[in-house]
């Protein structure tokens, strides 16, 4: 059945409602697992203010948060039949959709948040996003998580010694898995929505996040200690299904991708702040922090991964990143 005859038939496509031949309210479902104070939130609230802006009422967004859609994985996964519009979620479980993305989960790739952003708002980052259309899901850009750092409830960490054994909680993402394996550490991959229970339990040790999701889940209440490392530039994405896009008209897109930039824009604004304000707001709350980090033994101690990555993806994109920033 094609588009214009399910229009007519009246059935529910992509989320919108159409009824009698007549479009009339359209509604998008985003989805985010984190809390909707938080950066991913900041990024959903702006796309919603401006498409509603755009299209005068005529497209309202409801966003979901705190996973109440699913883990990022099951989102995804919505995402490809068509059960879920949209989503702001973390390269977590991207890799296992679109591989190439896993270049940007090596440790210590990115120097800044300046290069960053600039790498993937230019044509290395954009010839990233063209590999997801092809698996049904539309990547409308690069948003953020931020600078990823460790805590933990045992002691504090300095070096690579003084994680060797402990259960750290990453991302369902293999060169995460990997890089804290070559670190000597116990990666217990499992959904954000696990986390904090696991926490609580002690079933892990600790986990590692940017400090926008610190200050979002409030790390202190489960956490007694935070190391700055900074071991990977985690980077986001605002996707779409490409059921739903395949239903807009060529105005809705452009609604939507003029939208997509405002939720970028609101979500880097986000983690700048948190970034600037994060140190003395853990402090305040009772962590310990450590800042003098041994980056160079942390970097010798995770090159298996970026060995293992190259064996088994090639080193393009990674070389062109590296050339990006000399």
């Amino acid at each position: 059945m094609t588009y214009l005859s399910k229009i007519a038939h009246g059935v529910l496509v992509s989320g919108f409602v159409m009824l009698a031949g007549v479009a009339h309210a359209k509604e998008l479902n985003i989805a985010i697992t984190p809390p909707e104070e938080s950066h991913y939130g900041a990024g959903a609230k702006a796309f919603k203010a401006k498409i509603e802006e755009l299209s005068k009422g005529d497209v309202t967004v409801n966003i979901k948060a705190n996973g109440v859609l699913g883990g990022e994985r099951e989102v995804l996964e919505g995402m490809q039949i068509g059960s879920i519009e949209m989503a702001v979620t973390s390269t977590g479980a991207v890799g296992g959709f679109v591989p190439d993305t896993y270049v940007l989960d090596l440790p210590f790739l990115f120097k800044s948040y300046d290069s960053a952003r600039t790498i993937l708002d230019g044509p290395i980052g954009q010839g990233l996003l063209d590999k997801f259309e092809p698996q049904g899901l539309v990547a409308l850009g690069w948003a953020e998580n931020g600078f990823r750092h460790i805590t933990n409830s045992k002691h504090p960490i300095k070096g690579p010694d003084d994680i060797k054994g402990m259960k750290i909680r990453t991302m369902e993402n293999d060169i995460h898995i990997a890089a804290f394996n070559a670190a000597g550490a116990a990666p217990t991959p499992m959904s954000w929505n696990e986390v904090i229970t696991a926490l609580q339990q002690g079933t892990i040790d600790g986990q590692e996040n940017p400090m926008s999701i610190f200050i979002a889940n409030k790390i202190w209440d489960v956490q007694k200690y935070v190391t700055l490392s900074g071991h990977v530039y985690s980077p986001a994405l605002v996707l779409m299904s490409k059921v739903t896009w395949d239903g807009l008209s060529d105005d809705e897109k452009a609604w939507v991708r003029e939208a997509a930039k405002a939720a970028i824009q609101a979500n880097r604004d986000y983690v700048s702040k948190n970034e600037e304000i994060g140190i003395k707001t853990l402090r305040e709350h009772g962590i310990d922090v450590t800042e003098d980090f041994d980056r160079d033994g942390f970097v010798q101690a995770v090159q298996p991964a970026y060995e293992a990555f190259s064996e088994k993806y090639g080193s393009e994109v990674l070389d062109q990143i590296r050339d990006a920033q000399k």
